[in-house]
């Protein structure tokens, strides 16, 4: 039987929530330099802190999934994020901040990595970009809305009270989880370790040897490699949006209450993206809608980055561009996740896992460049995100040139 709307709902919550973790503070970030007395490449380490630790902790928890159970990791991360929440909400200097970011990023990733393989257990065909793409119109959601009531909270009530707010939503999910969804994976292809009962380990193979032959069987394999490339260059344009909007914005008047007005309009671009795969791939399928996305994507930073070297030099001249990114990433990303999720069925955690932390790793060092380029104006931003999408688009190129294009396998 397919999926209940209740535990359908359920899952893209748990995916949701780490990039809901990432993005409510982001207002607060221009401000913590002067609060801290810190300078601002040192204030993006929380942002490249939480990042790095949510891609790497997805290395584990994809193939763990896979072994001990989708909804046993999930538990597992949520706790932690709800420690590291805490802690930042109690933070007295910057490093101590860092350091429960890159707490809460470890907790976050769980609901990412194993939300993305339970989509593989649950869902067939092209069912799954259609799901996939209702998990990417969610995420859409997250950037604004935690921007939005990010900067709100840091006005009235202080920028400690978004880590409250974490917390608690953590302690839902957590509750959530534990009544809603499937004790042992559904109806998942068993693992090339052989292990029957999820729940048990398999018979004289340790963890680690599983995970290590699950990453150099991915490893060994060019079609997933190229589908991890485009999507890691993607995140890392994405991420320096996230991480520099703010700080462009605040040089052009826009203070903490008022910044996610302004992002939310690529992550509403996204939703639309997302949209239009959903209805759009059983007519043109996913190598078609990575083709036109990535148009998209390079259309909006060049016209961004163009204006910017023109000196105009406004809010809307920096995010109204951005608005194509948004729609062809929302076409690019979701039939490039299948695909790639899709490649070994056996070993969906470790793609989902591998795939994930290939992306923040280069979200991660697309967060912490912008705090080392100019932020007077747009065009140093816009550099950065021109670069990481010219980078994923060569990826597909190769990929053409090879006979082997991401987005095929759906």
């Amino acid at each position: 039987m397919p999926p209940s709307p209740a535990l359908t709902a359920n899952l893209i919550a748990q995916i949701a929530y780490g990039l809901f973790a990432m993005t409510v503070c982001l207002p607060s970030m221009a401000e913590w330099g002067g609060l801290f007395g810190r300078p601002q490449d040192q204030v993006q380490l929380t942002f490249s802190g939480f990042v790095l630790t949510f891609g790497v902790l997805q290395l584990a928890y994809g193939p763990l999934s896979d072994r001990l159970g989708r909804r046993a990791m999930i538990l597992a991360g949520l706790a932690v994020c709800v420690v590291g929440s805490v802690m930042a909400a109690q933070a007295a200097d910057l490093p101590m901040l860092v350091a429960a970011r890159a707490l809460q990023g470890a907790g976050a990733a769980a609901g990412m990595v194993v939300g993305r393989a339970a989509v593989q257990d649950l869902f067939h065909g092209p069912q799954r970009t259609r799901v996939m793409a209702y998990v990417g119109m969610t995420l859409g959601l997250c950037p604004p809305l935690g921007t939005v009531v990010g900067g709100q909270i840091h006005v009235a009530l202080g920028w400690q009270f978004n880590f409250v707010l974490v917390a608690g939503l953590g302690v839902v999910l957590f509750a959530a989880a534990w009544w809603g969804l499937p004790r042992r994976r559904t109806d998942a292809p068993s693992s090339s370790s052989g292990a029957a009962d999820t729940g048990v380990a398999a018979a004289g193979q340790s963890a680690l040897g599983h995970m290590a032959r699950a990453y150099a069987q991915l490893l060994r394999r060019p079609d997933y490699l190229r589908h991890a490339a485009v999507l890691a260059f993607t995140t890392a344009a994405f991420h320096s949006f996230l991480a520099g909007a703010p700080l462009v914005l605040r040089s052009y008047g826009i203070g903490p209450g008022e910044v996610g007005f302004f992002i939310m309009t690529v992550p509403l671009a996204y939703i639309v993206g997302n949209f239009l795969t959903s209805r759009l791939v059983q007519r043109l399928g996913g190598a078609a809608l990575m083709l036109v996305g990535q148009g998209l994507s390079l259309a909006g930073t060049v016209v961004m980055l163009g204006l910017g070297l023109a000196g105009v030099h406004t809010p809307l001249a920096f995010v109204l561009p951005l608005m194509l990114l948004g729609v062809g990433h929302g076409m690019l990303v979701p039939p490039c996740i299948v695909a790639m999720v899709a490649l070994v069925p056996a070993l969906a955690g470790a793609a989902s896992a591998l795939g994930g932390v290939s992306q923040q790793f280069a979200g991660a060092l697309g967060g912490y460049l912008v705090g080392w380029v100019p932020h007077g104006s747009h065009t140093g931003l816009a550099a950065i995100m021109f670069c990481a999408t010219v980078f994923a688009s060569l990826a597909r190129a190769f990929a053409v040139r090879s006979g082997r294009i991401p987005g095929q396998a759906d």
